[in-house]
């Protein structure tokens, strides 16, 4: 199937007549999303009856969707601290960097080697490897978050476009950290990863999950839903048929367990208008026990893949 067989472009705006995961035509109207980030716009998003994945509707196209990323409190690109939820998710995301290693260490089996972390924002999760003896690689569309990554942790990182000349069989390990549902080329990427992979490496790819708790009792007002950004929404199933349709298998599937919280508060923020502190630790709370055995249940879910 080509491109032009399952989406149309009409006045910037991509229009899918097909599942953008696994082409199917059995696609249906499921929800309309507000964009509560930046721009005030609804979107529509369907699902896809055959993988069981959702995606945004009516999307910008790649070269003018960067304008819905400009907000000061989009924290990926901005490394701001401004706000109460920003400021918790700088204490954990200084926290995790160390658990992000290990993840690495031991899902590949090394102590040092090479990994290109595809969306490096900022490039704290780089530094951290780096710091361990780690040959790094960034990848970032985003200017700001490319001079930010420089100038706080040293990370020269590149545009997104060079993954496209990267030599085959070059890393051991790819690493995603909610970044796969921003890409518009969906499966070029993925074929892309494949080749640049060594045959033993490891792909590491952490997105939300729909079929989360903080999910159901949000709705529509479930910030992970984060449109138009979020061009895609998977579920362990839809993500699990993409990457077979790649040629690679899920090997573990792990949760997030500060994910909960956080979406669960800006959810709040957008259901109530304010950042409400006890229902939404309530609520985060009830998501992160209903996946403490059960990742597939977690806000965000971390899958790791080897090639078949």
């Amino acid at each position: 199937m080509t491109i032009t067989d399952y989406f149309s472009e009409q006045d910037g705006r991509r229009i899918y007549s097909s599942c953008p995961i696994c082409f199917s035509d059995k696609i249906f109207p499921f929800l309309k999303v507000k964009d509560y980030t930046l721009s005030d716009e609804t979107f529509e998003v369907l699902k896809c009856d055959n993988c069981g994945g959702r995606f945004t509707q009516n999307i910008p196209v790649e070269s003018e969707i960067g304008k819905y990323y400009q907000s000061e409190e989009y924290i990926s690109h901005t490394d701001t601290s401004k706000g109460l939820v920003n400021s918790l998710y700088q204490i954990v995301r200084n926290y995790t960097l160390g658990t992000k290693r290990k993840l690495v260490e031991k899902s590949s089996k090394k102590d040092k080697g090479s990994i290109l972390d595809i969306g490096c924002g900022t490039g704290d999760f780089l530094k951290a490897m780096k710091d361990s003896g780690w040959e790094t690689l960034g990848l970032e569309p985003d200017d700001r978050a490319r001079k930010v990554a420089l100038s706080k942790n040293g990370i020269k990182s590149e545009f997104s476009t060079h993954l496209f000349e990267i030599q085959a069989a070059s890393f051991d390990v790819v690493s995603m950290w909610h970044v796969l549902e921003h890409v518009h080329e969906l499966h070029k990427y993925l074929d892309t990863i494949f080749k640049i992979l060594k045959d033993d490496g490891v792909l590491i790819i952490a997105v939300p999950n729909y079929q989360s708790s903080d999910a159901h009792h949000y709705k529509d007002k479930w910030a992970a839903y984060d449109v138009p950004r979020h061009l895609y929404h998977f579920s362990p199933e839809s993500m699990d048929k993409l990457l077979d349709s790649h040629d690679f298998q899920i090997f573990s599937e792990k949760h997030m367990p500060f994910d909960s919280f956080y979406v669960s508060m800006l959810s709040e923020k957008y259901k109530t208008g304010s950042t409400r502190l006890v229902p939404a630790f309530m609520n985060g709370a009830k998501s992160f026990v209903n996946a403490l055995n059960k990742p597939e249940k977690c806000s965000s879910v971390l899958y790791l893949a080897r090639k078949k």
